[in-house]
């Protein structure tokens, strides 16, 4: 039995002008629900939006506090960062990487969206011809559109059949046109939850340095794949990073998962010395000034963005990441509810008919953590977002990812431990009303 029937569900659409759910992003699926909410009074499952819901770290709170306390709001910060958060940023790469980075390659934006931004403006702008950006798939889809309102253009593949050794040939293929400026991904992966191996990492980085791609590696989630003992300051295992196979690197950390800090809108990028310090003659006649990739960078590209970051949580971030250092802050720890929440999420749907897309990474099943995928039988994703969305449950298409894979993307956010039951029993009457589209399966 439906919750919502056809008609509130298209006046509710109307009211946003959503067009089509099949392709609706998260934006939309979040008014959406919170339409039919106000409208019914019945409580969604919200497994669109991948909105931290823990409480902030609060040793960066107290730092945050401490800082605007000294005044440090009346002062515009550095563009390149503060000391103290550029030289806590080195240390963190060091101690949890493994690789040794320098305070002054590391730049503080707000959010790694920020980051994505600027680094898709100068990576593309570095050497003519070289203007496209490959993205390794499934991804997060609002990078997509970062590089729609820069105009800038993109290829595409999933990796679902390009696993391990495969990955190699598939690169080739896509870098082998010398139109690719850069290359990136996530790992762990949003919206799948897949891990890139160490093998499949080193293929990245020696197919990026044959072709002069950046490869721009989103850590948002980092370290967060509980199936490996990650998170121990500069004790083995170190997380995999293509950092160790390319010398043309950006990396991208942010706040917002790991320390639970995302209303600050903090992160940092690492950029690789090598290409930090290289001179590139057509930023140099874009910009007007020597056009070394680092400070191009920021001066001229980040700070026209946002003008620096809010000095006072670069301070909060500093100080959580130089606690980490030392281990007196456990963040793997602190956000592991998450992968317990995939776990029970998961077998929820799965005893109701549901099957999880991307199942394995290429040596060992798929992790547990903040994001995961979902199909049904042989329904596409759009007909399972626009169909779920009738039992009080909302989610994205994996289409809108770049997957090729039918089905949808899950965030375990904002489950709490009361909805659980809910959600069994929504999900539950999902699968007794479709179980005929299991044929096919």
């Amino acid at each position: 039995m439906k919750l919502f029937s056809e008609e509130q569900v298209r006046e509710a659409c109307a009211k946003h002008n959503i067009a089509d759910l099949a392709s609706a992003t998260i934006g939309e699926m979040v008014l959406l629900s919170q339409e039919l909410e106000r409208r019914t009074g019945i409580p969604f499952i919200r497994m669109d939006q991948g909105s931290p819901s823990l409480p902030p770290n609060r040793f960066g709170v107290e730092a945050e506090k401490a800082a605007l306390d000294r005044g440090v709001a009346s002062s515009y910060p550095a563009a390149a960062g503060i000391p103290e958060v550029k030289k806590a940023a080195a240390e963190f790469i060091r101690a949890f990487l493994d690789i040794d980075a320098s305070p002054r390659t590391c730049i503080p934006t707000t959010g790694s969206v920020a980051g994505s931004f600027g680094a898709f403006i100068a990576c593309t702008q570095r050497i003519p011809g070289k203007n496209k950006v490959l993205f390794i798939d499934p991804g997060f889809p609002i990078q997509k559109s970062q590089l729609r309102i820069l105009g800038i253009q993109w290829k595409q593949f999933d990796i679902y059949p390009f696993r391990g050794e495969a990955l190699r040939g598939k690169l080739e293929e896509e870098l082998s046109s010398g139109d690719i400026a850069a290359i990136i991904y996530s790992s762990p992966n949003n919206p799948a939850w897949i891990c890139l191996e160490d093998s499949e990492l080193r293929i990245i980085g020696e197919m990026a340095t044959k072709y002069d791609a950046v490869v721009l590696e989103d850590l948002a989630y980092f370290c967060m794949d509980y199936r490996h003992d990650f998170g121990h300051p500069y004790s083995k295992p170190f997380l995999p990073t293509v950092a160790k196979y390319t010398d043309r690197y950006i990396l991208m950390l942010s706040s917002s998962k790991i320390f639970s800090y995302a209303g600050q809108r903090m992160a940092f990028v690492c950029v690789s010395e090598n290409l930090f310090d290289t001179q590139y003659p057509a930023l140099a006649e874009r910009y007007q000034d020597a056009g070394v990739f680092g400070s191009t960078f920021i001066a001229e590209i980040l700070y026209m963005i946002t003008s620096g970051c809010t000095a006072s949580t670069q301070y909060a971030y500093a100080e959580m990441m130089r606690l980490a250092c030392e281990g007196k802050i456990d963040f793997l720890q602190d956000v592991k509810i998450y992968s317990e929440r995939a776990t029970a999420m998961k077998r929820i749907f799965c005893d109701n008919g549901f099957h999880i897309v991307y199942d394995y990474d290429v040596t060992e099943p798929v992790g547990d953590g903040f994001f995961f995928s979902l199909g049904y039988g042989n329904m596409s994703g759009g007909e399972l977002v626009s169909e779920l969305i009738h039992y009080g449950i909302s989610s994205i298409s994996l289409d809108i990812t770049g997957s090729g894979q039918q089905g949808i993307r899950a965030c375990t956010s904002r489950m709490r431990e009361e909805l659980f039951p809910i959600l069994e029993e929504r999900v539950r009457l999902f699968n007794m009303d479709h179980s005929i589209r299991q044929e096919g399966r």
